[in-house]
Parts: structure tokens; C-alpha cells; sequence
């Protein structure tokens, strides 16, 4: 019977966690991109190890700008953008939409506060394997939190946008909490 009950569990586990798992796992080095990206409306060209010499990355992928549950995530980063920066941390959202669509996201979902990258050839996502499992050219809705030194330190996978940001800024904290900041 425990036989049975541990493959039974083994089963359900690998088809519930289907959608929600990423390659990329904490103490993993982060693969570095520079991509065209939106922030306030006004192109950008971003760099992740640009920005990883000023502090830690928040980086969160997200399916499709302007549908609801995006603009709900992009709208609370925003407001959390202060609690972030008092961490010394910056965020970029990445998405496969262009870069005019990014534009306008950035100024109306974002509030102008972070940058939006297009990843219209969907490079950055899959090299961080943040694919959404059911639809291949669409970024899963999953959040890394990157160290100075370019390790995963987080990460959090749900399509449900909720608690990406309360997430991360915890990890942040504990991060920090613990001496780990350069």
C-alpha cells in the first residue's frame, strides 16, 4: 500500500507543479540579456549586468501586456517600487509584446516607475525556461529576485499575480537581513 500511495503522490505532484516549474533554481547563475525595453514611455536599451552593479534585480516575467491579471502585477510593482529601492533593487518586467506596446504599458500599468523589456523573440524567457507550459510564445508569470553577483536568490512561479511582489520584497529583506549584501 505505501508503494502505491508514494507513486499515487509522485504522479499528482509532477502534473500539479506542470505549469509552475522553472529551470532556473536558487544559487543558479542568472543569464545575462540587454534588451530594447519601455520605461515612462521612452525606449531604453536595458542591461542586466548594468543594473546588477547598482544592487540586486527583481526580474519578473509576464504572459501578455494590457490582460487583467498583468496589469493588475505591473500596477502592484509599482506601488512597491519605493519599498525596492530602499532595498537597493530595481525591477524589469519582461514580456514577448513590442516595444510600442511596452511603451504605453509602461506609462499606464507601470506608472512610469520601471522598465518593461520586449522579448518579441522570446530569447530572455526561455533561457531562464519562464515559458508558460500551455502556450509556448508566452512568458509563464514567474519572479527572480538576482544578487549583485548574478546568483538566483528567489524565485516564485504562480500565474495568480497576488503575491509576486509581497514575495520578493520578503526575500529581499531576509537577504539582507542575513549579511548578504555587498
Amino acid at each position: 500500500m505505501r508503494a502505491w500511495w508514494r507513486t499515487v503522490a509522485a504522479v499528482v505532484l509532477v502534473a500539479g507543479n506542470a505549469g509552475v516549474h522553472a529551470a532556473l533554481d536558487i544559487g543558479e547563475t542568472a543569464p545575462q540579456f540587454t534588451a530594447q525595453a519601455a520605461l515612462a514611455g521612452t525606449v531604453i536599451q536595458y542591461s542586466l549586468a548594468d543594473e546588477l552593479k547598482k544592487g540586486p534585480v527583481v526580474l519578473y516575467f509576464f504572459p501578455l501586456a494590457f490582460s487583467t491579471d498583468c496589469s493588475i502585477e505591473a500596477r502592484n510593482f509599482a506601488e512597491a517600487i519605493d519599498q525596492y529601492r530602499a532595498l537597493g533593487a530595481s525591477v524589469i518586467g519582461v514580456s514577448r509584446d513590442d516595444i510600442e506596446t511596452q511603451k504605453k504599458f509602461s506609462v499606464s500599468e507601470c506608472r512610469g516607475k520601471f522598465a518593461v523589456a520586449a522579448d518579441t523573440d522570446q530569447s530572455i524567457m526561455k533561457s531562464y525556461d519562464a515559458v508558460l507550459f500551455f502556450r509556448s510564445d508566452y512568458a509563464n508569470r514567474v519572479s527572480f529576485v538576482i544578487s549583485p553577483e548574478g546568483k538566483v536568490i528567489y524565485q516564485y512561479n504562480s500565474l495568480n499575480p497576488a503575491k509576486h511582489v509581497e514575495n520578493t520584497l520578503k526575500a529581499l529583506k531576509s537577504w539582507r537581513q542575513f549579511g548578504l549584501v555587498r
